[in-house]
């Protein structure tokens, strides 16, 4: 079981939450723009994983 957070932690975690929202947007959209195979590759992993730790955070709000 989690402990309650602070307001204070709250409010980190909802700014970590919300960097990782935007690293994920613009991940995403250099994959779409980028021509080089690897490169959007490269692209694309990193805004997946973007994702999964913004969902992995997101798991801290709803305890």
């Amino acid at each position: 079981m989690m402990p309650d957070l602070n307001q204070m932690e709250l409010q980190h975690l909802r700014h970590l939450i919300g960097a990782h929202e935007t690293a994920y947007q613009k991940l995403n959209t250099y994959s779409s723009q980028a021509v080089d195979p690897q490169i959007k590759q490269l692209f694309t992993k990193a805004a997946q994983d973007s994702l999964n730790t913004k969902q992995k955070l997101m798991t801290f709000l709803e305890n």
